[in-house]
């Protein structure tokens, strides 16, 4: 893995530009929002920087929609929260050459539950991505390696991604790409498909 830890390192820092907008409909007052531009980790969650997008489009949304439940949507797509957000643009771009900054909209209600998860807290996302894990390391090390884990190297995985750090994400991840004990290959490979045509 030691050979591979430039590749790791340039995965783990692919960004994309994104372009946030209200949703007119939801606009008060004569004079619309300027865009939210932020640079966001491919191997992020919107639901991470949903606080500092929701923060700048507040005050143009009227009192009763700003408690609402926000989501985000790509040219009238809704974009799942559990999905990372660079699965997002890569399905919303699908063959089309990217057109950057990637624009999204930010909506304060009317969530669309046919397409998209309700997502209340950063906890939710947390338990999704831990999940994930453990389903990936049951496959490769027969759920060893999680399981063996202490509360504190969940939490260091956890804040590596949310933090957008390479070094306290990959001390304890390397974990999960080794081999161990009697096992000199793993188990199975875990591969996760995303299809933009299903609703979940």
């Amino acid at each position: 893995m030691a050979n591979d830890r430039e590749v790791l390192r340039l995965v783990w820092e692919g960004k994309i530009p994104i372009c946030f907008q209200a949703d007119p409909a939801e606009v008060v007052g004569l004079q619309p929002p300027e865009p939210f531009y932020l640079m966001v980790p491919r191997l992020s969650y919107l639901p991470l920087v949903t606080d500092k997008v929701r923060k700048h489009f507040v005050r143009f949304i009227s009192n009763e929609q700003q408690e609402g439940d926000i989501w985000f949507d790509c040219n009238g797509t809704p974009l799942k929260w559990h999905y990372p957000i660079g699965v997002l643009f890569d399905l919303t771009m699908g063959d089309e050459e990217p057109n950057l900054p990637w624009t999204v909209t930010i909506h304060f209600g009317n969530l669309p539950g046919e397409f998209v998860f309700k997502c209340p807290t950063k906890e939710i996302v947390e338990a999704h991505f831990m999940s994930c894990l453990k389903e990936a390391d049951h496959l490769k090390h027969r759920g060893q390696i999680v399981s063996a884990m202490q509360k504190k190297d969940h939490t260091q995985l956890w804040l590596g991604i949310v933090n957008d750090k390479f070094d306290q994400f990959w001390a304890v991840n390397r974990r999960l790409m080794e081999s161990h004990g009697d096992q000199d290959t793993f188990k199975y490979i875990p591969v996760r498909c995303y299809n933009e045509l299903l609703h979940f």
